[in-house]
């Protein structure tokens, strides 16, 4: 099983990197859901700069799947017609976090979008391709920046302004761990490539 972590930047690059260093300490191994959320609230307050953030939240996303077997089996069964599924963990008012398992089934791909907050997506089982895109400012549309197959194990985070596409591959459906920054609904977009045009949804 992987367990390296990615970094998307606004422009759509894709690069390896090491979260900071867990300085929330917990009273016992086991990591649970209500703590990974108040560590949550701490580091948002602690730090302003999403790069940092996702730096921070990282590892202690590693650390709540590691510990937590249920979550390894928490999620619905994809919906046949759409291909996929979202199971919300958590959702407080107020509470400006998403938090969710998504299962695809094979074959399913989502459209070109951006999320306008910052992400995190860990891969619970299954293997998912990432496409990469950056916007083209003169024409309205998106081009290809690159791709990157996720495997289980790994966690892929994204900058408010990275755009991509997801597809499941193989045989078997993908699971996946998702948390999402507060989004901003006027900045996000699914994106044309062919027509060039970014529609808000």
């Amino acid at each position: 099983m992987e367990t390296q972590d990615w970094l998307v930047t606004n422009d759509g690059n894709c690069q390896g990197w090491t979260g900071l260093e867990n300085h929330l300490e917990t009273l016992d191994n086991q990591y649970r859901l209500y703590r990974f959320l108040t560590d949550l609230e701490d580091i948002l307050i602690e730090f302003q700069s999403d790069r940092q953030r996702l730096q921070a939240i990282c590892p202690l996303v590693r650390k709540l799947l590691t510990s937590s077997d249920w979550l390894q089996g928490e999620y619905l069964e994809p919906d046949p017609e759409t291909g996929w599924s979202v199971l919300t963990l958590y959702d407080e008012p107020d509470f400006p976090l998403t938090v969710q398992t998504v299962v695809w089934l094979p074959g399913t791909k989502s459209p070109i979008h951006n999320h306008a907050t910052w992400g995190i997506i860990a891969i619970i089982d299954g293997e998912e391709k990432n496409t990469f895109w950056q916007r083209n400012h003169q024409n309205g549309g998106v081009e290809k920046v690159g791709e990157k197959i996720l495997t289980p194990g790994e966690i892929i985070t994204f900058m408010p302004d990275a755009i991509h596409d997801i597809e499941c591959i193989g045989d078997e459906p993908t699971i996946s761990f998702n948390l999402y920054g507060e989004t901003d609904y006027s900045q996000r977009f699914e994106f044309d490539p062919v027509r060039g045009t970014a529609e808000n949804f």
